[in-house]
């Protein structure tokens, strides 16, 4: 091969290397992020109420092979001991943000509570992550650590959420984070402080209060002094800040053990003090008595909040008790809420995420963090790892932060259900297969997507377009081919405006159209 040959070569390998980069590049730069529109989840039975000859599929995700992606520190680090993911994780300006709760070694401390700080990290991929020196904060002699300024003060925080607020107009108010914290009262109890900052790195309580040995003092308490684990969720609702969060005190109703309930805030500074139960397991409606509050299937501290704009989609530990600690177990569980206040399961009892067997970094306990993001093809929901059965016994090292991954949004799909058509002499040949929505408010919507698989020439989906009396909308109807987790539905003679409201029938059509595979239907201006 001659040189010029060689370059010519060379060149256009380079060249082609650059194009299938671009592309790629491209696709991923092309999907939208879905949970600035609305999703039509196939899961939702209440956004989808009726249905014929469909059946539903939950998905569990597959743990990441890089878990776990934030490890403990070495030792005299300010997370050697811990690195627990009662945490959040943000997008913003092409990085990823982490906030979790690191927990140091240094086991001579007094009160273990004050052991417990607020750390940051932050990632370009969400796999690989890196604790930066941020300097704020004095550790074992020097402020090389990614300690958090919490307002000058030690606080042990044991759970922490964070949000970025960006119609607060204080711009010192733009990241609001609420936490976990102890008071003294006859026992040790837990309750909320809420924080906010102007960068996610210095932080301030919403109220001018002062620790004791990183606790709060019960004067200063924000909710009433019973015992509640805030901060499994935070999230905006209607215009109010709502928190989730463990407490096994009798409500309306006596559950048996953790329930997870829900305060709300107006301002973030006045918290409720009422509160509302937000999910409670079928199973714990038995009660099994006092003094049997480790007992049972229960929730574990609270549910961690994916707002995906008109419905929130949420994770949940689920309890395995016992009456010894050394036989407790957590998983995590799935649940969705349309209305802010009030979550469910899609599947009754079904495990979304098992804890790790015996000897993996997760085993015993798996934590909801609110860690949820769309990444190219997948969905990444970060999670922590807490063994409950070493508690009651000598300190152990735990945590660390894995990914568990699905495909892009596809946490469940609606697939043809072939049963409905009868056996033997009764089969009805002619029954279809779908669906029709809610009622669906579309003001400033123009677009519409589809996520699904297993579609072509002979596995379609119709989508039609309906008022709210269920007639058709001239010219909004489509035949969909082609599988994608974004695909643009083109409408056959789209003319007329559309109605306030409107309704979505979507029928599974084809010769094989057992092969298909919904996920979802995105709406969007």
């Amino acid at each position: 091969m001659s040189n010029r040959t060689y370059r010519l070569c060379y060149s256009w390998s380079f060249l082609l290397i650059a194009i299938l980069v671009s592309v790629k590049s491209l696709v991923a730069a092309d999907y939208f992020d879905e949970s600035t529109g609305i999703t039509v989840f196939a899961f939702d039975q209440v956004t989808i109420p009726h249905t014929q000859n469909l059946k539903l599929e939950m998905y569990q995700p597959q743990r990441h092979p890089a878990n776990p992606v934030v490890q403990r520190g070495d030792a005299g680090s300010v997370d050697a001991h811990g690195v627990q993911f009662y945490g959040s994780i943000l997008k913003e300006a092409g990085k990823y943000r982490l906030w979790y709760v690191a927990f140091d070694d240094q086991v001579k401390s007094k009160v273990a509570s004050a052991r417990w700080r607020a750390a940051y990290a932050e990632s370009v991929d969400g796999v690989t992550w890196t604790k930066p020196n941020l300097g704020l904060v004095k550790y074992a002699g020097n402020t090389n650590n990614n300690l958090l300024n919490m307002g000058g003060e030690s606080w042990g925080f044991v759970n922490l959420k964070v949000i970025r607020d960006d119609a607060d107009p204080n711009p010192s108010r733009r990241y609001k984070m609420t936490t976990h914290v102890y008071f003294r009262h006859n026992s040790r109890l837990g309750s909320l402080l809420p924080f906010v900052s102007a960068d996610g790195l210095t932080w301030k309580p919403v109220k001018d209060v002062r620790p004791v040995k990183g606790e709060m003092k019960k004067e200063d308490l924000l909710l009433p002094s019973v015992h509640f684990e805030p901060c499994g969720g935070l999230y905006q609702w209607q215009g109010q800040y709502l928190i989730t969060g463990q407490n096994a005190l009798p409500g309306v109703h006596h559950y048996q053990g953790r329930v997870a309930r829900t305060y709300r805030s107006r301002d973030f500074i006045n918290w409720s003090s009422t509160s509302s139960i937000a999910f409670v397991r079928s199973l714990q409606y038995s009660y099994l008595g006092a003094g049997k509050s480790r007992q049972g299937e229960q929730n574990h501290e609270g549910i961690s909040v994916w707002n995906r704009s008109n419905l929130l989609l949420g994770i949940y530990g689920r309890w395995h008790g016992s009456s010894e600690w050394k036989d407790v177990r957590v998983d995590l569980g799935f649940v969705l809420s349309n209305d802010g206040l009030h979550f469910r399961e899609p599947e009754n009892e079904w495990t979304f995420l098992k804890c790790g067997k015996d000897g993996a970094w997760d085993q015993g306990g798996v934590l909801q963090g609110q860690g949820f993001e769309n990444i190219d093809e997948q969905t990444f929901i970060y999670y922590g790892s807490w063994d409950p059965r070493a508690t009651g016994g000598p300190e152990v090292k735990r945590g660390g932060i894995g990914i568990a991954t699905l495909q892009r949004d596809r946490f469940g799909v609606l697939r043809v259900d072939d049963s409905g058509k009868g056996y033997g002499d009764y089969q009805l040949p002619d029954v279809t297969s779908e669906f029709v929505t809610t009622a669906i408010a579309v003001e400033n919507i123009s677009h519409f997507y589809v996520n699904a698989e297993g579609l072509g020439p002979e596995a379609i989906l119709k989508i039609e377009l309906l008022d709210d009396q269920e007639h058709p909308i001239k010219g909004y109807s489509a035949d969909l081919q082609q599988s994608g987790f974004q695909a643009l539905i083109e409408w056959s003679n789209a003319a007329m405006p559309l109605p306030k409201q409107i309704r979505i029938r979507v029928t599974f059509m084809g010769k094989k159209n057992a092969d298909i595979r919904f996920s979802a239907l995105y709406l969007r201006p």
